[in-house]
C-alpha cells in the first residue's frame, strides 16, 4: 500500500502539511524497516536522488531500487528511526525540506531532504544520509578514512 497525501492547490495549510509530512517520512522509514519496496519507492518522485554515506552512493530512484533488491528481499532492508525532525516550507507551500537525526546501525546519522507537492500528493525528491562525527573525533576519523 502506498501512502500518498492528497492536497488542495487553493489553500496552503502548513500545519496540516507538516503533520502529513511527518507521517509520510515516518512511513517511508518504516517501509524500509519492513522491506516494503512498493511504499518506499512509491513515496519518491521518479527522478528522486538518494545520497548515501559512501561517496559512490548517489542514485536516482530506479537505480537505488535495482541496487537494493537484495535488501528488500529480506525481512528488513534497513532500519532508521527518526527523532528531532524539523520541516520547512517554501512561500508557495509546494516545496518542503527537512532535517532529522536518525538512530541507525551506524549510530546517530542525519537525514535531510526535499519534498514536492505533486498531483499525487507529497513525494520525496531528494534524501541525503550523513554519518555524524563529533568534532573532537574528526582527526581520528580522517586518519581512519585516509588509512583505508
Amino acid at each position: 500500500m502506498i501512502l500518498l497525501i492528497p492536497f488542495s492547490c487553493s489553500v496552503i495549510d502548513t500545519e496540516k502539511d507538516r503533520k502529513d509530512l511527518h507521517l509520510l517520512l515516518d512511513s517511508w522509514h518504516l517501509s524500509a524497516a519492513t522491506a516494503d519496496e512498493d511504499v518506499f519507492f512509491g513515496l519518491m518522485t521518479e527522478d528522486c536522488i538518494y545520497l548515501g554515506t559512501d561517496e559512490t552512493e548517489k542514485w536516482k530512484r530506479d537505480e537505488l531500487k535495482e541496487w537494493s533488491t537484495e535488501y528488500f528481499d529480506r525481512e528488513s532492508a534497513w532500519s532508521f528511526t527518526s527523532f528531532d525532525r524539523e520541516i520547512y516550507f517554501s512561500s508557495d507551500g509546494k516545496t518542503a525540506w527537512f532535517d532529522e537525526k536518525l538512530n541507525t546501525w551506524m549510530g546517530v546519522c542525519r537525514g535531510s531532504g526535499v519534498l514536492l507537492k505533486t498531483a499525487e500528493g507529497w513525494k520525496l525528491r531528494q534524501f541525503n544520509l550523513a554519518v555524524l562525527v563529533p568534532n573532537d573525533k574528526i582527526k581520528g576519523f580522517i586518519e581512519l578514512v585516509e588509512g583505508s
